[in-house]
């Protein structure tokens, strides 16, 4: 068997997969001159319908039309049209991903498609998304924890703020935190990773894009996972990440809220008829400036009733926003 004989089968597949889909196909004449064209390869109709019978044995689904002259194209592929807008959208609005990142990834994913079919994939999100970053080297920060939590070690990482001159600035005065990952969040825009802090002796959590240069694996095997310890009460219970410590606040809520209460806590948070017009809500939250930023957000509709000392608290933020504006 020579070279062609055995590249024209693979050569056969690409052509099928980026030319043909639900509503277009190839007859084996159009196949045996895009083989001549594309690849320099000749092939006779009775041999591309036997390697297409080898593709589809192999797994390939390939329908026939028959008619004086067979029809082939692809029915089902890996993902459909659907699920790679999905995927193309996400991509498009991360604000964890590059630009440069984002056009290849896209790029790759609009390949997953046939040619007929990438236009429908074309949507102009980034008129309405949010700024990327520029810092390429996130995503292999990425994969360095995760690598870390597969293996079970500790990481060291420097991490970083901006100064008011938009400068980073190393935190903890440039010494390296010794880190516990177990996590991976995506969250708010945002990509974190939470685990156990040697610092700050309990369970944090960092920005992945705020990392300074890739974080080291080290040898030292990593904090176990404490027992009771339920990531998705964490991040249910945080907001925007802001680690603090976590609290059961009672909230009276309009009943036009249900909806957002629901979304933020999801549909086992403790809800009570308080009236006509009100619903109570009992959450586990970590008590914040971010968490009275959110209350504040709903304009009066969501009110704070116990404990007395996070209404306190709420109360003296709103009095230092009222002389901020005076």
């Amino acid at each position: 068997m020579n070279i062609e004989s055995k590249l024209r089968p693979l050569y056969l597949a690409k052509i099928l997969l980026s030319q043909t889909d639900d509503e277009h196909s190839l007859t084996t004449n159009e196949l045996s001159e895009i083989l001549e064209r594309e690849y320099h390869i000749s092939a006779h109709r009775t041999t591309i319908g036997e390697d297409i019978k080898v593709l589809a044995q192999a797994g390939l689904d390939v329908d026939m039309i028959k008619s004086t002259q067979n029809k082939f194209r692809i029915l089902s592929r890996d993902f459909d049209i659907a699920e790679l807008k999905l995927l193309i959208d996400a991509v498009e609005s991360s604000k964890f991903i590059t630009e440069k990142r984002s056009d290849t990834l896209i790029e790759k994913l609009q390949r997953q498609a046939s040619l007929h079919s990438a236009e429908a994939l074309k949507r102009n999100l980034r008129a309405c998304s949010r700024f990327k970053p520029d810092n390429e080297e996130v995503i292999y920060i990425a994969d360095a924890v995760n690598a870390a939590i597969n293996a079970g070690k500790k990481i060291s990482f420097q991490y970083f703020d901006y100064n008011v001159r938009k400068e980073k600035e190393l935190r903890n005065g440039g010494i390296a935190y010794s880190f516990s990952p177990y996590y991976l969040i995506w969250d708010g825009d945002c990509y974190y990773m939470v685990g156990y802090s040697d610092k700050h002796h309990n369970i944090g959590n960092f920005r992945m894009d705020r990392v300074y240069q890739q974080p080291k694996i080290l040898p030292e095997d990593a904090v176990p996972v404490p027992a009771d310890f339920d990531i998705n009460e964490y991040v249910s219970t945080s907001f925007r990440m802001y680690n603090s410590e976590r609290r059961k606040v009672e909230l009276i809520c309009d009943n036009s809220t249900m909806d957002a209460m629901l979304d933020r806590f999801g549909m086992e948070v403790e809800t009570h008829e308080n009236d006509a017009k009100s619903f109570l809500a009992v959450v586990n939250v970590a008590v914040s400036h971010v968490f009275y930023a959110w209350v504040f957000g709903f304009g009066g509709k969501v009110k704070i009733k116990s404990p007395e000392d996070v209404r306190a608290g709420y109360a003296a933020i709103l009095r230092e926003a009222e002389k901020a504006i005076q």
